[in-house]
C-alpha cells in the first residue's frame, strides 16, 4: 500500500513507524496510509527551513518571482493529476476541485509580482540632508496549518506569498488528504525553489504543538475550526510568535421580498450543497425577510433538491459527494436528529441516502429545515455539511440583527434589488466578507480573505494586502551624510525637521 511521506530539504522521507489509513469517501475503503511526524521528525524540517533562510532573504525579489512564474505553469500543468488526488482523498466534485485548484493558482500570480509588492517608502531630505525609508523584511521560519476541506488551495494561500517575502515555510497539511500538498511541494522544488526554502511535514497534534512551540519559528497561519483556532493562537502567542487562526462560520444569507427568486434559490443551492456543505464560506443559514418570500423561496429550493444529482466526485455528473470521514457523517447525521427534536420543519431529509455502487461512502444527502430559531442547535453550531436552514425575520432591521448577534462573522450576502437595502446591510453587517447578489464573497487574490469575531484570531488575514504585513517586519532608515568642513557640533534638543 502507498505510504505518503514528508517532503524535507528537497527529498521525500518516508517514515513508517506512526501511521493512519488514507480513505476514499466515496467507497469508504482504505486508499494509502500516511506517516504521521513525531516531534523530531518535525524539528528535521524546521531545521531545513532555518539553513536555508539566510541565502533565500537575500535572494532579490525578482528571482524569487521567477520561480513563481515557474510553479504557476507547473501547476496549470499537472492541474488533472492534483484535481484527481483531491477528489479520491475529499471527495468533492471534479469541477469544484478545479475550481479549488484555481483559486489557488490564482494567490500564486500576485506572489509573482513580489518586485512591487515589496517595494517600500522613501521620502528624499525627510530632514536637512537627511533621507528616510522603509523596507519589508522577512520574519525567518513560517509554518502554515492548514485543514482538509481545501487541500490545495488553502495552502496556497499561505506559503507563495510567505515565500515570496523572503521568508522559509513549514507546512503541516491535513493529514485526511495529504498527496496533494505532498505532490504540489515537489512541484515548487522542480520550479528552481531551493532545498529546505519549503518543507511539508503530516502528523496529528504533536507535530501541530512543536510548530506552535519551537522558538525557531517565527510566525503561525491556520485555518480550521473556531476551538482549534483559539488554542493555536492562545499557544503560538504565548511562545511571542505572531498568529493569524481562522476558524468557523455560519454564515448567513438573506433573502429580501424583492429579490429574483429564482437566482436566489439557484445560488443558494450551491452554496450550501456544493462541497458537501465542507467549506468555511458555504451558506447554511437562510434568512427570508416576510413570510411571503420564506413560503415561496422554500418551496424553490425544496424542488431543486429532488433535482440534486449526490454521487461520487469522480461522476462527472454528480453535483455533490460524500462527507470526508466516516464520523463526520455521523456527526451530520445527529445533527439532523437534534433539528428535528428542537422542533424545526424538515422540509427535505439527507439521512439515510444510498448511493448505488457507493453503499459504503459517507453520503448525507441535501437537507432542508424551515422555520429554524436561533436557540436551536442546527442555528447556532457549524455543521460543516450539507444542511441549510431557513429563518423568518419581519424586516432587514432584524435579520441584520439576528447575524450580528451570532457568535461568528466570517462571510454573508444579501439578495435584493434594491440598491438602497443592499447599501444598508453592507454598511452595518458585523462581517468581514459580505456579498450582493453573490453568495460565495471569497476575495479575489488582491484582496484579503478574513473574517470578523470569532471567525478570525490575530489582526491580519490569509493572501492579498495582509500577507505582505503578516510575513515581513518593516524596517525604517534614516540617513544622513555630512559635508566635510560643515559640522554644527553637538544640539541637544530632540531631533525634528525644524
Amino acid at each position: 500500500m502507498t505510504l505518503v511521506g514528508h517532503f524535507i530539504n528537497g527529498e521525500i522521507i518516508v517514515d513508517g513507524n506512526n501511521t493512519q489509513d488514507v480513505f476514499n469517501p466515496a467507497n469508504g475503503q482504505v486508499s494509502k496510509q500516511v506517516a504521521l511526524a513525531d516531534k523530531a521528525m518535525v524539528e528535521k524540517a524546521i531545521a531545513a527551513a532555518q539553513a536555508a533562510f539566510p541565502a533565500w532573504r537575500n535572494t532579490p525579489p525578482m528571482k524569487r518571482a521567477h520561480i513563481m512564474f515557474r510553479f504557476r505553469e507547473l501547476l496549470e500543468k499537472n492541474a488533472d493529476k492534483i484535481v484527481a488526488m483531491i477528489t479520491e482523498e475529499h471527495g468533492k466534485v471534479i469541477s469544484d476541485a478545479r475550481g479549488e485548484l484555481q483559486r489557488g493558482i490564482e494567490v500564486v500570480e500576485n506572489a509573482c509580482g513580489a518586485p512591487e509588492l515589496l517595494k517600500g517608502e522613501h521620502n528624499k531630505n525627510a530632514g536637512p540632508a537627511i533621507d528616510t525609508w522603509s523596507e519589508f523584511q522577512p520574519l525567518g521560519v513560517v509554518a502554515g496549518i492548514t485543514p482538509f476541506n481545501f487541500p490545495a488551495m488553502v495552502p496556497l494561500w499561505m506559503y507563495p506569498m510567505s515565500l515570496i517575502c523572503g521568508n522559509t515555510f513549514v507546512l503541516k497539511p491535513s493529514e485526511r488528504d495529504p498527496s496533494a500538498p505532498l505532490f504540489i511541494a515537489q512541484l515548487l522544488h522542480e520550479a528552481g525553489l531551493p532545498k529546505g526554502v519549503f518543507n511539508v511535514v503530516n502528523g496529528g497534534k504533536e507535530a501541530v504543538d512543536t510548530l506552535l512551540t519551537d522558538s525557531r519559528i517565527e510566525a503561525v497561519s491556520f485555518v480550521g475550526s473556531t476551538p482549534i483556532a483559539e488554542y493555536v493562537y492562545q499557544t503560538a502567542s504565548h511562545h511571542g510568535k505572531r498568529c493569524q487562526a481562522l476558524g468557523g462560520a455560519k454564515n448567513h444569507a438573506i433573502v429580501m421580498p424583492d429579490a429574483d427568486l429564482d437566482d436566489a434559490a439557484d445560488a443558494l443551492m450551491g452554496a450550501a450543497y456544493g462541497s458537501a456543505g465542507e467549506r468555511c464560506m458555504a451558506i447554511s443559514v437562510v434568512v427570508a425577510v416576510g413570510d411571503d418570500a420564506a413560503d415561496a423561496l422554500v418551496e424553490k429550493l425544496g424542488s431543486r433538491i429532488k433535482d440534486l444529482k449526490v454521487g461520487p466526485g469522480t461522476d462527472n455528473s454528480s453535483d455533490m459527494g460524500p462527507l470526508i470521514t466516516q464520523q463526520h457523517q455521523q456527526r451530520v447525521a445527529g445533527y439532523i436528529d437534534a433539528g428535528v427534536s428542537e422542533g424545526a420543519d424538515l422540509v427535505c431529509d439527507g439521512r439515510n441516502l444510498r448511493v448505488a455502487n457507493c453503499e459504503a461512502g459517507y453520503f448525507v444527502g441535501a437537507t432542508l429545515f424551515d422555520r429554524v430559531t436561533a436557540e436551536m442547535s442546527i442555528y447556532r453550531d457549524e455543521i460543516f455539511g450539507p444542511v441549510l436552514c431557513v429563518v423568518r425575520a419581519d424586516s432587514l432591521q432584524d435579520a441584520i440583527a439576528l447575524i450580528d448577534a451570532h457568535e461568528y462573522g466570517n462571510g454573508t450576502c444579501i439578495f435584493t434589488r434594491d440598491g438602497e437595502s443592499a447599501r444598508y446591510f453592507s454598511d452595518n453587517i458585523k462581517v468581514g466578507m459580505v456579498g450582493v447578489n453573490v453568495p460565495l464573497p471569497v476575495p479575489v487574490a488582491c484582496h484579503t480573505f478574513g473574517g470578523w469575531k470569532r471567525s478570525l484570531f490575530g489582526d491580519l488575514g490569509v493572501y492579498g494586502p495582509d500577507a505582505i504585513r503578516f510575513n515581513t517586519r518593516r524596517k525604517t532608515i534614516t540617513q544622513r551624510w555630512p559635508s566635510s568642513g560643515l559640522r554644527a557640533g553637538a544640539n541637544f534638543a530632540f531631533p525634528s525637521t525644524k
